[in-house]
């Protein structure tokens, strides 16, 4: 459900990786809100990093950009000193690689704990709101059966990861585990918001990983991949880490899904909406389907998320990518 924007204290947060598909929400609905944002960019200077972020409502007046480098240490420190709350979205997203270790595993791990170690010198930050993934909860190293339902008392397997080269989930799994062993030790106050495949409208210029995957298959792809995935909103997901902040027992971890769908069920309703649209007609290999499984959404539900309807998310992505003129690229 879309949060309706009310007026805060003017508390001053921070957010890490300000530009990114699910950051540029979370900064716009904190503005919303009344609070003053420092956001964290790679390169200050590109305009891409940041027009669509001086642009928002109330940017002018209470959005601070910062320069922040996840591999060096002590980088976030005065980015983070004088917040009540950091807001840790900035991680690589994308599921190819030829260097995991340096392009995935490295900015996520060393990253996190560059960002909670500037965290714990700030006398001022009294909760931190950790972005990880279900890729850090779903692979328990043995199938799952369509009745067990996942809850955010799973933990990804670092080593069946490895052994399957699944680098996106190990660099999520190995940066949420450090980051509670850390948050431990330091008595750091920290939630962690574990999305699925994040869908909806783009504020960013770029593409993103998962809108990327939608695009490929408005934009001539002949199959679809042999995959089933949780599917969440956007704005679900930025709502969700607003809550996590503002709500005093919000504790542990959160799942964030919407809904399990095969690849085959995201065509039909693409197809339904869009009939016009060349959409694939098989499947990628010759494998059976895999089969679905199921995620709770109860503990979400105590962060007052109504959840977005996959449907209305994909033609909201539809809608985006069409408006930044991706379709027919």
């Amino acid at each position: 459900m879309f949060m309706a924007a009310v007026v805060c204290t003017g508390k001053t947060v921070c957010v890490t990786g300000g530009s990114g598909f699910i950051a540029s929400w979370l900064v716009k609905l904190l503005l919303q809100r009344g609070y003053t944002v420092r956001a964290s960019v790679r390169d200050p200077s590109d305009p891409k990093k940041t027009e669509h972020l001086l642009e928002l409502d109330g940017a002018k007046e209470r959005l601070h950009l910062f320069k922040g480098n996840l591999l060096e240490e002590g980088s976030f420190d005065s980015m983070v000193n004088g917040c009540d709350g950091v807001f840790h979205t900035a991680s690589p997203c994308f599921l190819t690689t030829s260097d995991p270790q340096k392009e995935l595993i490295d900015p996520a791990l060393k990253g996190t704990l560059n960002v909670l170690g500037s965290c714990a010198k700030s006398p001022t930050v009294k909760r931190v709101v950790l972005t990880s993934s279900t890729a850090a909860v779903e692979c328990i190293g043995r199938p799952r059966t369509p009745n067990e339902i996942t809850d955010e008392t799973w933990f990804s397997d670092p080593e069946f990861c490895k052994e399957n080269k699944l680098w996106y989930h190990l660099s999520k799994t190995l940066a949420e585990d450090a980051a509670w062993k850390f948050a431990k030790e330091k008595c750091i106050d920290m939630v962690v918001i574990n999305p699925s495949m994040v869908i909806g409208p783009l504020l960013q210029p770029t593409l993103n990983a998962s809108s990327a995957s939608i695009l490929e298959l408005i934009n001539g792809s002949q199959t679809y991949p042999n995959v089933s995935y949780g599917w969440i909103n956007v704005k679900d997901v930025a709502n969700a880490h607003i809550q996590a902040y503002e709500i005093p027992s919000a504790s542990g971890r959160y799942c964030l899904v919407e809904r399990i769908a095969h690849y085959s069920e995201v065509v039909k309703i693409l197809h339904e909406l869009y009939p016009s649209f060349q959409l694939p007609r098989k499947v990628a290999d010759d494998k059976p389907y895999i089969p679905f499984h199921q995620v709770s959404k109860e503990k979400a539900k105590t962060l007052g998320i109504d959840f977005i309807s996959l449907e209305e998310g994909l033609k909201e992505i539809v809608e985006s990518l069409t408006e930044k003129k991706f379709l027919g690229m």
